[in-house]
């Protein structure tokens, strides 16, 4: 295997990702001193996306800072994951920035090439306690020197599935590639699809098409240093295998879920809620969304697949969430000091619970561990990924640009509009050229 590896065993156990119930703290009414009483009354913006639980989890953790620390009130803004890149990249363009953001692990490199783009978090060290964190899962977020950003969680995508349709049916959990492509006959007898994939993610179908063919060669799709690691061959290989699971009744084609979803994301879909759907591909730190709207321990976690031989390498791992600080705060320190609460209070960190996947800072892992909250169906998630050896996900694989390049390729291999031959030699020269432009 030639894996471009990024982490140690230690990172990957104490930094991945779950959703579990999340449980409320002890509220205290006393307000409590700001670190070295120097910090100015002001009024930060703190902006997120996410699903209904981690906006519930969010806002009670901003009441309890704001109780805390009455002098210095967090305004939440939160919405969906629609349209949120555009949203930051506007006001990151426009100087009207959030103080605080929770930003995706790309966007490091498209809006602070030179490092800065964001505050440098090491210059706010009185108030923001690092010692949580190890120096590899620290250099996620530095970007020429700076410190531009703090790893909340890694996360993987995982399966996830239906237990309850799977049980109706008689069929089993599938285990490798083979198992998976063998359902779609038994489901198609009933009308339902035993996985399906959210094309609202921008990469969800080509993630799990790349991860089987770097199982295959032991190749990586994109490197850490952003070189493209598949050959035209390569990319021909994971689209025929994207064809097979239409052809053969385990997803949905692109015009199906066009007819049945129209724009909503799977987990909004009445093909996922009535279970006709039974299965889905998610990030571990955000499965939550799609629990919430089943009954409670319908889904279950699956097992990350393998070829027939047990081999169960290529799934990847990130840096699922990180917190940036705007560079034209006027109020850093402030904004240092409320990032420190949600990262490494023991409170904070039992309302929030896994809304965000499990903690990277070790303070909050080790909350949530005496709380008892490290638990539920992407924590089993989390330890099957541990036996799979999972290689970190190039930040370049998630640029919106490339998004879109593997959304098309995937549309028209759908369609029917070119074959796979065309259109892998397309992709391949349409990334091989922007990752060149983009370095």
């Amino acid at each position: 295997m030639n894996y471009v590896k990024h982490g140690r065993i230690f990172l990957i156990i104490s930094t991945l990702f779950s959703f579990f119930i999340m449980t409320s703290c002890g509220k205290t009414e006393e307000t409590a001193v700001l670190p070295d009483g120097k910090l100015d009354k002001c009024t930060l913006r703190f902006s997120w996306w996410g699903g209904d639980d981690r906006h519930e989890a969010t806002l009670k953790a901003i009441e309890l800072w704001n109780k805390k620390y009455p002098d210095i009130k967090i305004e939440p803004e939160y919405g969906g994951w629609d349209g949120w890149t555009e949203k930051l990249n506007t006001q990151v363009s426009g100087d009207t920035a959030p103080d605080i953001m929770q930003i995706n692990y790309d966007w490091l490199i498209n809006l602070s090439k030179d490092g800065l783009g964001f505050y440098d978090l090491n210059q706010l060290s009185d108030y923001i306690d690092f010692s949580g964190y190890d120096t590899e899962t620290l250099s996620f977020g530095m970007r020429e020197g700076k410190l531009n950003a703090l790893t909340v969680s890694m996360s993987g995508r995982g399966l996830f599935f239906n237990k309850n349709v799977y049980s109706e049916i008689g069929a089993e959990i599938p285990d490798t590639w083979n198992d998976l492509i063998s359902l779609g006959e038994k489901f198609a007898e009933y009308g339902k699809y035993p996985l399906d994939l959210d094309i609202q993610t921008g990469a969800s179908a080509w993630y799990l098409c790349i991860v089987y063919v770097q199982q295959l060669t032991g190749k990586q799709f994109i490197t850490m240093e952003g070189e493209l690691g598949f050959t035209p061959e390569d990319i021909q290989t994971a689209l025929d295998f994207y064809k097979s699971l239409e052809d053969n009744h385990v997803i949905r084609t692109v015009k199906q879920r066009a007819e049945d979803d129209g724009s909503s994301a799977l987990y909004q879909s009445p093909k996922f809620i009535d279970g006709t759907v039974a299965g889905v591909l998610e990030w571990g730190s955000a499965v939550g969304k799609y629990q919430s709207v089943l009954d409670e321990d319908v889904l279950c976690a699956g097992n990350y697949l393998s070829s027939d031989n047990g081999n169960r390498s290529g799934w990847l791992i990130k840096p699922s969430l990180m917190y940036a600080v705007s560079d034209n705060t006027k109020y850093p320190d402030e904004a240092g000091a409320f990032i420190n609460f949600l990262l490494n209070d023991e409170e904070c960190a039992e309302i929030l619970g896994t809304s965000r996947g499990i903690p990277a800072s070790r303070k909050a892992y080790e909350a949530l561990e005496n709380s008892g909250q490290l638990c539920g169906i992407s924590y089993d998630s989390s330890q099957y990924l541990l036996d799979t050896d999972p290689v970190t996900l190039s930040p370049y694989f998630e640029l919106s640009q490339l998004k879109e390049y593997y959304n098309t390729a995937i549309e028209k291999l759908s369609y029917g509009t070119a074959d796979s031959k065309e259109i892998s030699e397309e992709l391949y020269d349409k990334v091989k050229k922007y990752l060149e432009r983009i370095k």
